[in-house]
């Protein structure tokens, strides 16, 4: 029985959950103001857009909601993010040992595997992801991550919980598409093998923050769309009404509002849970 439980405990798969897992708890706390910023900035009037900078609306919620404001939408964020990242890096890691015999991944590759790993941890998440986009708006006072879905199941369905999900998966999954094909090719590149290994997580951090600006820029539009769709779900019952409102109301510079905060979001924890994330494979013996 105790080898039994040894060894599911110490499944390979489990040890990649469990790093993707702390590695996302770690991001997430840090860099939960910016996404809470590029949410509020997404989501202003047209008629104030012009006044309301990043750093403007920084000042302004650390003066109207104290500087905790900031974390506002963190519990969801938890919640999302700790089994979300977990789930991302150990579907990551399935499939490179069904599909990569010892090897690394070619570009094309990358993409898909990227993809399809983020595909599956976004629908598996997105309920506590409507929850969270709606705590960071401000415009909703759920008491709780649980009362909060309750409420939206209640009040608007299966369809309210899963809202957004295309433009969810059109954001994310390029995103961990192209952010892993950059990746990893930029490592290539790198002469790993002549650096000490207390550069490595240097090393990692830089490809991590080259690979998360060009793929944060590619997918800005979509996360645009989605933050409008989970806040309005019986507005926009398709995407393209939220794209056409979207064009309507704030031309084509409206789908890269809120761009800046979430690039240096995603861009600086992408780069830190992956940074992270090998490490604690290393030191549990697997190759990430």
């Amino acid at each position: 029985m105790e080898d039994q439980v040894e060894t599911v405990v110490m499944h390979p798969v489990l040890k990649a959950f469990v790093c993707g897992s702390i590695s996302g708890t770690c991001s997430t706390l840090l860099f939960q103001p910016l996404d809470l910023l590029k949410t509020r900035l997404q989501t202003l009037q047209p008629a104030g857009s012009s006044h309301a900078g990043m750093v403007t609306l920084l000042f302004r919620v650390v003066r109207t909601e104290s500087l905790l404001g900031l974390w506002k939408g963190v519990s969801p964020s938890f919640a999302r993010c700790i089994p979300g990242v977990g789930i991302y890096f150990s579907t990551l890691y399935m499939m490179k040992q069904n599909f990569l015999v010892d090897r690394s991944p070619t570009a094309l590759e990358s993409v898909f595997l990227g993809a399809t790993a983020r595909a599956v941890s976004g629908i598996c998440m997105l309920p506590v992801t409507v929850v969270k986009t709606r705590y960071e708006s401000g415009r909703f006072g759920y008491g709780s991550v649980y009362g909060a879905l309750k409420n939206i199941y209640e009040t608007e369905g299966v369809r309210g919980m899963f809202s957004g999900l295309t433009a969810t998966l059109l954001r994310d999954a390029p995103f961990s598409g192209i952010y892993l094909m950059f990746y990893t090719q930029t490592k290539k590149l790198t002469p790993q093998d002549q650096l000490e290994p207390v550069v490595m997580p240097l090393l990692n951090f830089g490809c991590g923050i080259f690979a998360g600006i060009l793929a944060s820029l590619a997918t800005q539009p979509a996360d645009v769309i989605k933050t409008h769709m989970q806040l309005s779900p019986q507005k926009y019952r398709r995407t393209s009404q939220a794209i056409a409102f979207i064009y309507k109301d704030f031309g084509l510079a409206g789908f890269f509002r809120g761009g800046v905060p979430r690039a240096l979001r995603r861009t600086l924890m992408a780069a830190m849970a992956w940074t992270v994330y090998e490490q604690m494979m290393e030191k549990m013996g697997l190759k990430s």
